[in-house]
């Protein structure tokens, strides 16, 4: 296996060559101010409660919140939905939990009599009840996340939520998300018979975990410590350094027996305890909000170079779901034109947030104007892709398809909107919330047509360092 790269040589070229296709990146430094927020709970990234990005469902958590209706003319009738989901809140993986359990001995081994300290004795007090066993498990909050989501998306969207329509439901093979499929079927209640057999939970990991398919995604990715050279790079830089020291005095330990992935997983802990037993923990007494931005864009660097725009084999390789998600659209278009009945009216998937990021980053969302990099942290306080208001946990992506009666064209016959997290997004190509479906297959014209999965997720032959390649 080729030697990783250190991060010490995540130098501009580096950074250049590693830049996705035809983008230079330009280097301009402007002034921002930064967001007013209360607390933590806003920057925990891809361990952010779905009630983050939709605070009305706190009030409520059937509320279909402001603004639920669609801009679509009263003549239009919805023919099929295909929602991408992402598993409910869940508990810690037995990584981060064996490195909490590394952080919390520290904290209990410190000898009696050294000096006061009120945060290290509170925390050493504090009962660890993680066990490697939860391994990222579906959380009892996570079942809630999901039977909720089932029920305002069949109040938004009654007449295909309509008894006796089919429900194709399906998941990866992670226990998470099989049970996260489980309970949005359970949400359904007993009244929708779905054609009276229970619907079964398909294991789709083709679909829904493509990136594990990608044999470059993987090699190149995945696998190569080189590819998350921003990454490490931010974990040794001056703001890391900044919340590290920081923890490492409210704690009492030498700085040294601290590194920025206990001092990540001590974040994370707050979160977790939140999200899953909705309470605030003693372990986000550490964390000002300056430090929770500063870890929030570690999570987001990761996520950049891992999942989103940081390499084009991180949103290529999902195209794979991206053609699938319009084949099945095209079928319902020809159905509906033939006259016949829709035979997948309801298409639920249940996936990742490296599901859902890709994809997203395929159809062009949340891209900044500048790459997010290790050494421009000041200037994406105000960047778009922000993980947590993107993929939190029971992220959704839906696309809804309509057929329209009394249009003024053919093409206005069938119109498509796309909702993200329960809220409408606008379409690149025209700016509104609503689109005819030949519009937005033009504008995906390439994608559609000319990202073949096996070609793109190839190996290269010959022996290429993986930022040449990427």
């Amino acid at each position: 296996k080729r030697r990783p790269r250190s991060a010490s040589s995540c130098g501009s070229r580096a950074v250049a060559a590693m830049a996705p296709r035809g983008e230079v990146a330009l280097l301009v430094l402007f002034l921002v101010l930064p967001p007013a927020s209360a607390g933590l709970s806003g920057y925990f990234g891809t361990k952010s409660r779905y009630e983050e990005v939709n605070p009305h469902l706190v009030r409520d958590p059937l509320s279909l919140g402001p603004g639920a209706g669609g801009s679509l003319p009263a003549s239009c009738a919805p023919l099929q939905l295909r929602a991408v989901l992402r598993h409910g809140t869940r508990y810690p993986t037995a990584g981060q939990v064996r490195r909490l359990g590394e952080l919390h001995s520290r904290l209990l081994r410190r000898p009696a009599g050294t000096a006061a300290c009120p945060a290290a004795a509170a925390l050493a007090a504090w009962p660890m009840w993680y066990e490697e066993s939860l391994d990222g498990r579906l959380a009892p909050q996570g079942r809630r996340d999901m039977e909720q989501l089932a029920r305002r998306m069949a109040a938004r969207f009654p007449a295909l939520f309509a008894a006796r329509r089919r429900l194709a439901l399906a998941s990866s093979s992670k226990h998470r998300c099989l049970q996260s499929g489980a309970a949005f079927r359970r949400g359904l209640g007993p009244t929708l018979d779905f054609g009276g057999d229970e619907v079964e939970v398909e294991v789709n990991d083709s679909l829904m975990r493509f990136f594990d398919h990608c044999a470059k995604f993987v090699a190149l990715v995945e696998e190569n410590d080189a590819a998350m050279c921003q990454v490490n790079a931010f974990k040794e830089g001056p703001e890391m350094k900044k919340v590290l020291e920081k923890v490492a005095s409210a704690l009492c330990l030498p700085v040294e027996e601290l590194n920025a992935d206990l001092v990540q997983v001590a974040f994370l802990t707050c979160s977790y305890e939140l999200a899953i037993k909705n309470v605030t923990s003693p372990w986000c007494s550490l964390f000002s909000e300056e430090d929770a931005k500063v870890l929030e864009y570690l999570n987001d660097l990761k996520q950049y170079w891992k999942r989103g725009y940081g390499y084009d084999i991180n949103s290529r390789s999902s195209c794979i779901l991206f053609q699938d998600i319009f084949q099945h659209l095209d079928k319902a278009v020809e159905e509906s034109k033939s006259s016949k009945p829709i035979s997948s009216p309801l298409i639920v998937q249940v996936g990742h947030a490296e599901t859902l990021q890709p994809l997203l980053a395929l159809m062009g969302y949340f891209k900044d104007d500048e790459p997010l990099l290790a050494n421009n942290y000041a200037q994406h306080t105000q960047r778009k892709f922000r993980s947590g208001r993107i993929v939190p946990y029971a992220a959704n992506l839906v696309f809804v398809l309509y057929h329209c009666d009394h249009v003024n064209a053919s093409q206005e016959e069938y119109q498509v909107q796309l909702l993200l997290n329960e809220k409408l997004l606008s379409f690149h190509h025209s700016n509104e919330t609503v689109s005819t479906y030949a519009d937005l297959k033009d504008y995906y014209k390439d994608i559609l047509e000319n990202c073949h999965f096996q070609e793109e997720c190839e190996l290269p032959k010959v022996n290429v360092t993986a930022v040449d390649e990427l």
